[in-house]
């Protein structure tokens, strides 16, 4: 089994993806977000900080419909069967 990626608004159309299975179990979000970014490029500068090096997503992260900041944020650790969707945050003024 794998883990259901999902992919809402903008993060849709970069990767040309709507939903993807990737092969996760026992990886925590910081490391699906690595495995995605190398996969898929185009979304690098949006889940990688570029000055920081960091994978702080400006997204919010759902994993079985729960915010990731209620779990164990970015070191939230996924299992087989598990669905994880990134909606992307819109800032504007």
């Amino acid at each position: 089994m794998a883990i259901a990626v999902k992919l809402v608004g903008a993060l849709r159309h970069l990767s040309g993806k709507t939903q993807f299975s990737i092969e996760a179990k026992g990886q925590t979000i910081n490391e699906l977000i690595e495995k995605m970014t190398s996969d898929m490029p185009e979304l690098k500068h949006t889940f990688i900080d570029q000055e920081l090096n960091d994978s702080r997503s400006n997204s919010l992260v759902l994993v079985n419909g729960r915010e990731i900041s209620v779990l164990n944020g970015y070191e939230t650790k996924l299992a087989d069967g598990d669905e994880v969707v990134f909606v992307p945050v819109v800032h504007g003024g």
